[in-house]
C-alpha cells in the first residue's frame, strides 16, 4: 500500500471532459473545490484528443463551436474556481473510508496520487481512455523504457532518436514539440496525408525541407534490439520495400480506445459497462458517488454534452449535502446573487 500522503478535497472529479469540467463549475459556485484525474495529458476528453476541429451545433447560445473552443471556453469559465487537475493519471482503486451518512473515499491513482475525498464524481465518458497498440510481436517486453504511448515528461527524450508513427493531432503535435530536443525526430505515417491541424503539418513539412526533421512513409513491422532497449525499428513502405529507421525510442499515435477499466471494481451497480444513476442527483448505489455524462444510464437517456451539463448541475446540489451538512443550501440564480457573481469575478 502507498505511504504518499493523501491530498484532501471536497470532490474528486474522474475525467476532465466537458462534462467534468462543467462539474467544477457548479460545484464552485457552491464553495466545493474539485480536483479532477484524467488519463489524458490536457482537458477536454473525447473534444480535444478525437475531434478538436469538429463542429458542435447543440450547445445552447453557441450556433456552432468545435470541440476545442468548447473545452477552452468551459476553462476559461471554471478559471475563478482554481481546479487541481491531474493530468496522465488514471484512477486504480478506490477504498469507501467513512459512512453512508458522512462519505469517504481513499483514492489511489496508477501514479501513487492518494487522495481523501468527500465525494466522488465519475465524468469518464464511456470510461478510460487506453492507447491502441500497434500489432508488433513482442512490442510489451520494450513498454515504458523504449515504447511510449504517451508523453508525460519531455527531459526522458531528450538527445534520443525518437520515432513517432501516426498522423493524427497527437503524432504531429509531439513531433513538432521533441524535435527541439531530440537527437533525431523521424515522423512516419502510411500514407502522405495527414489527419492533423492544417497549422501543424504546415510546420512539420517546413522542417522536413529545412533537414531539421525525417518524414517516412510506411509501417512499423518489427522491434530490433534486445529488450527493453531499442536500437532500431523494422519498417515496410509502400512499395513492399523493407528498411530500418535507428531509434531508441518508439512513440506510436494510433488513436485510443474506450475501456471501464478499474470503474468495474468500485462496488457500483454496472449494466452494459455503463453505471446506473438516479435522475434526481445522478448518485450512484453508492453514497457518495456520482455518475454523469456518458459513463451512466438512466430511462429515457441521451448521450449529448447538454444532457451531462444538466446532470453536473443536480449532482452539485447533493454533493454540497455531504460536503456542508449543517448548511442549508438555498437555490439562486447567478444574475441575481451578488455573492455568486464575485466568486466569478464579475463586477455587480
Amino acid at each position: 500500500m502507498t505511504t504518499n500522503a493523501a491530498i484532501k478535497t471536497d470532490c474528486l472529479i474522474v475525467g476532465a471532459g466537458p462534462v467534468g469540467l462543467f462539474a467544477v463549475f457548479e460545484l464552485g459556485l457552491l464553495d466545493i473545490r474539485a480536483h479532477l484525474v484524467d488519463i489524458l495529458g490536457k482537458p477536454g476528453g473525447q473534444c480535444s484528443e478525437l475531434y478538436p476541429e469538429k463542429p458542435i451545433y447543440d450547445i445552447p447560445g453557441f450556433p456552432v463551436v468545435t470541440g476545442q473552443a468548447l473545452v477552452d471556453n468551459l476553462m476559461q469559465q471554471i478559471a475563478p474556481f482554481n481546479p487541481t487537475f491531474h493530468h496522465g493519471e488514471m484512477v486504480a482503486s478506490l477504498e469507501p473510508i467513512g459512512t453512508p451518512e458522512a462519505p469517504l473515499f481513499r483514492v489511489t491513482t496508477d501514479n501513487d496520487t492518494v487522495f481523501e475525498a468527500k465525494t466522488v464524481v465519475i465524468a469518464a465518458g464511456g470510461g478510460s481512455f487506453q492507447p491502441k497498440k500497434p500489432p508488433i510481436e513482442n512490442i510489451d517486453a520494450y513498454e515504458g523504457t523504449s515504447v511510449f504511448y504517451a508523453v508525460r515528461k519531455m527531459e526522458q527524450f531528450r538527445g534520443k532518436k525518437v520515432l513517432i508513427v501516426g498522423g493524427g493531432d497527437s503524432a504531429l503535435d509531439w513531433t513538432l514539440n521533441l524535435q527541439p530536443i531530440a537527437e533525431r525526430v523521424t515522423l512516419m505515417h502510411r500514407r502522405d496525408d495527414f489527419r492533423a491541424a492544417p497549422h501543424s503539418v504546415a510546420a512539420m513539412r517546413a522542417l522536413v525541407e529545412e533537414g531539421k526533421l525525417d518524414l517516412r512513409i510506411g509501417q512499423v513491422t518489427g522491434l530490433v534490439g534486445a529488450p527493453p532497449n531499442l536500437t532500431s525499428v523494422a519498417c515496410k513502405g509502400q512499395d513492399g520495400q523493407e528498411f530500418t529507421i535507428d531509434a531508441n525510442v518508439l512513440l506510436p499515435f494510433f488513436g485510443l480506445t474506450m475501456k471501464l477499466g478499474p470503474i468495474a471494481e468500485w462496488g457500483l451497480n454496472l449494466h452494459e459497462n455503463l453505471v446506473p444513476a438516479d435522475t434526481e442527483k445522478f448518485e450512484t448505489n453508492v453514497p457518495g458517488i456520482f455518475a454523469i455524462g456518458d459513463i451512466n444510464t438512466y430511462p429515457g437517456k441521451l448521450k449529448l454534452i447538454l444532457s451531462g451539463f444538466h446532470e453536473a448541475a443536480l449532482a452539485a446540489q447533493r454533493v454540497h449535502r455531504y460536503v456542508y451538512p449543517e448548511k442549508r443550501l438555498v437555490f439562486q440564480y447567478t444574475t441575481s446573487s451578488t455573492s455568486l457573481q464575485k466568486k466569478l469575478g464579475v463586477n455587480g
